[in-house]
């Protein structure tokens, strides 16, 4: 509905180039290791990284019982495809969560912007769309660790 949508967003630092925090996004391996926030493990089922491309996640918590998952109880699925691949400087990607739960309809579109920096690289998550469904708290949370796991995974590497 007009006026009900939420964008969210989050931002950090991260000591490596925007090259090599693109290929962290193109490698479904690598993708699973680090997008998942804590306390959740990743299984990538599809995964067609052109645009136009689908794919398919599945998010299994560790521990269900404090946030249970949106498509089971100890699960969230989310379909997608991609709409915007740019080597080292932005992808878009559109999130639809499998759930029987209306709070969690709709498709979110994220986009990931890689900002050389004289550090590294800035990378900046926008979120829009965000389902009803997704507590703010939650999803700033979850979005703050993601880009903690990224980093992590790029910067080791």
């Amino acid at each position: 509905m007009a006026g009900e949508s939420r964008t969210d967003t989050a931002s950090r630092l991260v000591k490596a180039s925007p090259g090599a925090i693109y290929n962290a996004f193109a490698d479904p391996t690598a993708l699973g290791r680090w997008l998942p926030p804590k306390g959740m493990r990743a299984r990538i089922e599809r995964f067609e990284p052109r645009p136009g491309g689908s794919y398919r996640l599945v998010l299994t918590y560790d521990d269900p019982s404090g946030a249970p998952g949106k498509a089971a109880a100890d699960s969230d699925i989310v379909e997608g495809r991609f709409l915007a691949l740019e080597p080292g400087e932005r992808i878009v990607w559109e999130v639809g969560f499998v759930s029987d739960d209306p709070a969690f309809a709709g498709t979110m579109t994220m986009t990931w912007r890689f900002k050389e920096v004289r550090d590294g690289t800035e990378v900046t998550i926008l979120c829009e769309n965000v389902p009803a469904g997704i507590r703010k708290e939650d999803h700033d949370a979850g979005l703050r660790a993601t880009l903690e796991n990224l980093a992590s995974f790029v910067e080791e590497a």
